[in-house]
């Protein structure tokens, strides 16, 4: 059953202007029976990494099964207007979309599937009209989930199995954004949140204890610890750096002492500023001499992957990462370059035209076709990917050609194990998809990892992971190049 978070009511007007422009111009033009299909891929390596975690198809589905036009969106583009003053839609395109009900077949890679530039993520095939209209808003959910998802992966693999808490609601980009980072930030290893919302809506572990004004709020630091033990005495997790650091782990030490044989524990600290690998190495001192050697200690204060790997390195004594504003606002790259082109054509004598894109920049060159992925694996981790034409599969000795080198080609042996990685979501706009608890989604995020060679996760120049076209398709696909080209 498809879980409903702030998707459940009608977003249908969550897109681009031009979306609806194309579909006023297919519907004038007759168009309403010509099927298309479109596939969502981004181009570039996030944060110049070595992959990619997919995310936000349940939240793409929760937007497919509210899909429609209501009465006040019909209002409000009746409402718009051409430079010339006069409707800029005619009302029986409007009362058109008034009774437009999906239709479409939607093939995806599950989430939490590690994924490659110019790999489709996402496949629609259907009316041209209903396609082209859902570009905007699957490439909105697709791209932002995806790219924070893989930054929270790479913050869990710098952190090296120590516990991540994302702490970023109130620095993300605004509600949406906040919700769906949360969300993302789960999927990629992030064991909990600060976001209450979010762990009511998805079923994510919250944790949080104190601000600084809690601890400014009393006459010194002392009493606000002893306040917030008795209020929370098995949530107690003092942060220590509002005056002094090391004397606020003594003052800590002194509450917890002076509640022994109390129903109390002390959790741990937490320190959110300061040369937090010194720090932590003395308040853990401090801790171990009390006979507190089970408390952690908490880190929090501008985080990511490269400053917690490094602190890692120097020997820090940190356990508990919390990663805000970096890590929900993919801070060093805040965006995925995701597109969503079409790639095939109905006829109306229902044969299946491939199409193309060319361009001067070659990593703008789309791909034609039927477009699916094929990974091959042995030994328990990943040897490549393949994008072929589902009309036209790989044989079962493939020949296969790098993405980035055509110089670069591959054979895999006859038995070589594989795996096609998108799979139907909806046949003609029906759901035939049970998407999995995110609990299943996050383990499937890290065993997918586990299965990536340890070079391919390095942070800087990482190995590159074999992503190839199959052999007819990259003919295909020079074929049409050059024909193209004829043309113009």
């Amino acid at each position: 059953m498809v879980r409903k978070t702030w998707y459940s009511e009608s977003l249908s007007l969550f897109t681009d202007l031009y979306e609806l422009t194309m579909a006023y111009g297919y519907w004038k033009m007759g168009m309403l029976g010509e099927e298309a299909v479109f596939h969502l891929s981004f181009r570039k390596w996030p944060f110049q990494g070595g992959f990619a975690i997919a995310a936000g198809l349940e939240t793409l589905i929760n937007y497919l099964e509210s899909f429609s036009f209501t009465a006040s969106d019909i209002d409000y583009l009746h409402s718009l207007t051409d430079p010339q003053k006069k409707p800029l839609f005619e009302k029986d395109f409007l009362n058109y979309l008034k009774e437009l009900k999906f239709t479409c077949d939607v093939d995806a890679v599950p989430e939490g599937t590690l994924v490659f530039p110019y790999e489709p993520l996402i496949r629609i095939k259907g009316p041209i009209l209903q396609a082209q209209i859902l570009e905007s808003v699957v490439l909105n959910i697709i791209n932002f989930q995806t790219l924070i998802a893989t930054k929270a992966a790479r913050v869990c693999l710098a952190a090296a199995g120590d516990s991540v808490v994302e702490f970023g609601m109130r620095r993300a980009q605004g509600i949406d954004g906040a919700i769906s980072a949360s969300r993302a930030a789960f999927i990629g290893g992030c064991d909990s949140t600060s976001h209450l919302l979010a762990g009511k809506l998805f079923g994510i572990p919250v944790r949080g204890t104190q601000a600084h004004s809690w601890i400014m709020a009393f006459e010194n630091e002392i009493d606000s610890f002893r306040a917030f033990a008795k209020v929370m005495p098995h949530n107690t997790l003092f942060l220590i750096d509002t005056y002094d650091t090391l004397e606020g782990a003594r003052n800590a030490v002194r509450v917890a002492d002076s509640l022994k044989g109390e129903d109390f524990e002390l959790l741990g600290v937490r320190l959110d500023s300061g040369d937090l690998n010194h720090l932590s190495i003395e308040v853990r001192k401090i801790l171990d001499a009390a006979g507190y050697p089970h408390a952690k200690i908490m880190a929090s204060n501008e985080l990511d992957e490269h400053l917690i790997r490094d602190l890692k390195h120097q020997g820090s004594k940190v356990s508990i990462w919390g990663v805000g504003t970096n890590l929900v606002t993919g801070k060093d790259q805040p965006a995925l370059d995701g597109v969503y082109k079409l790639s095939a054509v109905k006829t109306e004598k229902g044969v299946w035209e491939d199409k193309i894109k060319i361009s001067e920049q070659t990593a703008k060159v789309t791909i034609p076709g039927f477009l699916q992925v094929r990974r091959y694996y042995q030994e328990g981790h990943f040897l490549g990917d393949a994008i072929f034409d589902e009309r036209d599969p790989p044989s079962e000795n493939p020949n296969l050609i790098n993405m980035f080198d055509e110089n670069f080609r591959k054979d895999f042996p006859k038995k070589t194990a594989f795996h096609d990685l998108l799979v139907p979501i909806y046949r003609k706009g029906k759901l035939c998809y049970e998407p999995p608890s995110l609990k299943e989604v996050q383990k499937k995020s890290k065993q997918e990892l586990s299965q990536l060679l340890p070079a391919m996760k390095r942070f800087i120049n990482p190995q590159p992971y074999f992503v190839s076209l199959d052999k007819k398709l990259h003919d295909k696909r020079l074929l049409l190049i050059e024909k193209m080209r004829r043309k113009t």
